[in-house]
């Protein structure tokens, strides 16, 4: 996300979330009410069906081909092999190149509906007359990046489907992108598909060999601003519940706020030992380059040992966006020593 630190308490420094469920799972069909192959699905001229995780029925009588959605959820329907037609959210960086939320998305292509927190032009999204609005959920059915101001005016120009990213594995986020993607006509057999999945799940068994060979590394989720250290609660976010699973070593906050982190002041950022950080690398939050100047970080063990690795904390959902990030933090493990 982009400056959600600057809208309420339990928003403020949100970092997106998301038992290890395999694709075949989730891959039913949401065409007619009957259940079939994953590369039948959303193929057919008749109704569309889709339950979302509000457990909210969504329905067509037809498959939606005008789709709007939240820019990284928009990426990891791009790697499924959907396109939607327009975007809001982190999209476009200050020199024009792709937000790295836009993922491979062709941001020039796209209509940009609000490119930052609490932007959405309505009058903009009305014209282009939507079938479907999709975005993720992180805090109850609230969907992400809707502007509550104009929620009301978005939700009644087309049905919306929300996506819960918090508090479930990674690869259960993935099944329902995937689910989305095949019921709106994306091919989930295409070459593309299969060969980012296969990537993905080579990647995850480099990570559980690296995690068992280096027992007793433990590592920290945080994300840096000016004022603040935000320690994430790694149950709340599906990356991080994934990485658990495979047997990575996190450090778990004592004084969680919000449900997703706890903050600590510079004076305090040392509270936890860590022998390895993940640091959020978005765009909203502070890097290693501008925390130099804060002694507290300078002098944390990981950060003397060098010992510091990009988290990517709003990934995009499917198996092309994971898979690097997994690869990353399996290499970074198999780097990192024990120095806390």
């Amino acid at each position: 996300m982009s400056t959600p630190r600057t809208s309420s308490p339990s928003r403020r420094g949100i970092l997106a979330a998301g038992g290890a469920l395999g694709i075949g799972a989730f891959l039913t069909a949401c065409g007619g009410g009957g259940s079939k192959d994953s590369d039948d699905s959303g193929s057919g001229s008749g109704p569309w069906t889709f339950k979302d995780d509000r457990g909210t029925t969504v329905k067509a009588d037809k498959t939606p081909k005008k789709v709007v959605a939240f820019t990284g959820t928009a990426a990891a329907l791009h790697d499924f092999g959907f396109e939607c037609a327009g975007v809001f959210g982190p999209t476009k960086l200050k020199d024009g190149k792709p937000d790295p939320q836009a993922g491979d998305l062709d941001v020039d292509k796209v209509t940009v509906l609000g490119n930052a927190w609490g932007e959405f032009n309505v009058e903009k999204y009305a014209a282009m007359s939507p079938d479907l609005l999709v975005t993720n959920m992180l805090q109850a059915q609230e969907l992400w990046y809707v502007p509550d101001d104009s929620k009301k005016k978005i939700l009644g120009l087309a049905p919306s489907v929300g996506l819960n990213v918090t508090k479930v594995s990674l690869t259960q986020v993935i099944g329902r992108y995937a689910e989305l993607a095949g019921s709106l006509g994306a091919d989930l057999k295409a070459k593309k598909v299969t060969d980012a999945k296969a990537r993905f799940e080579k990647a995850s068994e480099t990570l559980r060999k690296a995690a068992k060979a280096k027992k007793g590394l433990k590592v920290l989720c945080a994300s840096g601003s000016a004022d603040l250290l935000y320690v994430s609660e790694p149950s709340v976010y599906a990356d991080l519940t994934y990485f658990k699973q495979l047997g990575v070593e996190f450090i778990v906050p004592d004084k969680v706020t919000g449900g997703f982190f706890e903050s600590l002041s510079w004076e305090n950022a040392g509270k936890y030992a860590a022998d390895l950080i993940l640091l959020d690398n978005r765009t909203s939050a502070l890097q290693p380059k501008d925390l130099e100047s804060k002694p507290t970080w300078a002098g944390l063990p990981a950060v003397k040992a060098g010992q510091i690795t990009p988290w990517l904390s709003e990934p995009r959902y499917s198996y092309a966006g994971c898979a690097p990030l997994v690869e990353g933090l399996a290499a970074a493990i198999e780097k990192a020593k024990k120095v806390s």
